[in-house]
């Protein structure tokens, strides 16, 4: 870290930073309340707005969002006549999936090689304390130059679009002149990187019936149409031979000009077992960054243990398809269902239902914003410059400010780096990024405020 009076004081505040992250960590906060309790996700909501409160921001609020979720606000007024910019995290986490997979508890963050282990440690929690971090920083170096508005989302890994609705309801709630999206990450650990373009995403729930109920496999298998194998052949008709989505009528021969995905790092980052070979066509970063990708999230069937010889009546899976940019998400949700429906085969019920949608992303990365940003990024990082890259997820909060606040220069930065593995048993922050981006996005508040 080079030495300046911002990178020293965010230097001096990561024991602060590491204890804070513990305790919002603690709360088991998925936004899923059938299987985890709502108190926990109200308490990290609290908890976020009673850091705002500490830090002197005005009009703190837990704002109830139409999809039965909260998210904070709060407000920092800066010098009269400066600029406002909106920072954004989310304090909801995804499921710890297996928690006896976990080499740690996955709601304990936990020290270990040099990194802090624990369920929304990167994604997102730590971008909640990047932000406080940053500020802080600037109230210690002479003071914060801009005028900060912070939301912190509370449903944003449910895809379920609360507070894409409730700003659509209060526009003027999160204008700003620049956006810091605190949700994305460095392509790997050391290199700053903006993110300059999100896919989107839609989520399609698939239902295949054949029978009135279940049969005997002896006496009807052979003939009785299983819902189950038509379901496996309709979910085999998204793929081509080498693994490429093929949803008919989807384009998905774009390609990437940004920032090249070397395939051998790629199949370290994505823990490629030996031999297995990687899906799709093209060079990693357009199969991840600019084409579409069909991911099967889960099948309702019966398990292996208790399973009896029975022809199944009904089966059901749910489906993720990834947008690149340029694809409309709505567009591309009739494609996926009308092609569910022509490729179930033997004449059996089919229905679909959308059960998530979120637009896709391009930033605009010639404004001044992004020219403060690269400085900031150069003086946190010394040697190294920003990068740009894509990313294969979603925020689809991000259209919808971009359809609000047209004039506003929107940034995505962040602390999930591949080795985080945000979303994967086992994620962790590397302390380092977390301390190297608060000193970014400080110096990028001073920097923007001068543009």
């Amino acid at each position: 870290m080079s030495s300046n009076p911002v990178a020293e004081t965010v230097a001096s505040l990561m024991p602060r930073a590491k204890a804070e992250l513990t305790e919002l960590v603690a709360f088991r906060s998925v936004a899923d309340f059938d299987q985890f309790p709502r108190s926990e996700s109200e308490g990290a909501a609290r908890w976020v707005a009673d850091a705002l409160a500490a830090e002197g921001f005005q009009d703190v609020a837990l704002l109830d969002t139409p999809d039965g979720t909260q998210s904070v606000y709060g407000y920092l007024p800066g010098p009269e006549g400066a600029k406002t910019v909106l920072l954004y995290a989310h304090y909801d986490v995804q499921p710890p999936l297996d928690e006896a997979a976990w080499s740690t508890p996955p709601f304990e963050l936990t020290e270990r090689d040099g990194r802090w282990y624990g369920r929304g440690a990167a994604d997102c929690k730590g971008g909640v304390i990047m932000h406080l971090l940053a500020l802080r920083a600037l109230k210690a170096n002479g003071g914060v130059p801009v005028h900060v508005k912070v939301i912190a989302e509370g449903s944003e890994e449910q895809g379920t679009g609360g507070l894409e609705r409730y700003a659509e309801e209060h526009p003027e709630l999160l204008e700003a002149d620049a956006i810091v999206i605190g949700d994305a990450g460095n392509f790997r650990v050391g290199l700053p990187t903006v993110t300059s373009t999100l896919r989107g995403m839609t989520l399609v729930r698939v239902r295949v019936d054949t029978l009135a109920g279940n049969l005997h496999s002896g006496q009807f298998g052979g003939a009785a149409p299983d819902a189950l194998a038509a379901l496996i052949r309709v979910l085999d008709s998204l793929r081509a031979e080498d693994g490429s989505t093929t949803v008919d009528g989807l384009a998905a021969d774009a390609a990437w000009e940004g920032l090249p995905y070397d395939e051998e790092q790629f199949r370290r980052d994505a823990k490629v077992l030996d031999d297995v070979e990687l899906i799709g066509s093209g060079t990693v970063a357009d199969r991840i960054w600019a084409r579409p990708a069909v991911t099967v999230l889960g099948i309702d069937c019966p398990p292996v243990v208790g399973a009896t010889p029975s022809v199944q009546a009904g089966a059901r899976a749910l489906i993720s398809l990834r947008v690149p940019p340029g694809v409309d998400a709505a567009e591309a949700t009739k494609l996926l269902q009308a092609h569910l429906e022509a490729h179930t085969p033997w004449g059996a019920r089919v229905s679909t239902e959308q059960i998530g949608q979120g637009q896709a992303f391009r930033a605009d990365t010639s404004s001044p914003a992004y020219r403060a940003m690269a400085d900031a990024m150069a003086a946190a990082y010394p040697g190294q410059r920003m990068q740009y890259a894509g990313q294969g997820g979603s925020i689809p909060l991000c259209n919808t400010l971009a359809a609000l606040y047209p004039q506003a220069e929107i940034l995505l930065i962040g602390l999930s780096e591949p080795e985080a593995q945000i979303h994967a048993v086992n994620e962790s922050v590397s302390p380092g990024e977390l301390e190297r981006l608060s000193v970014a996005e400080a110096l990028f508040l001073r920097n923007y405020a001068a543009s």
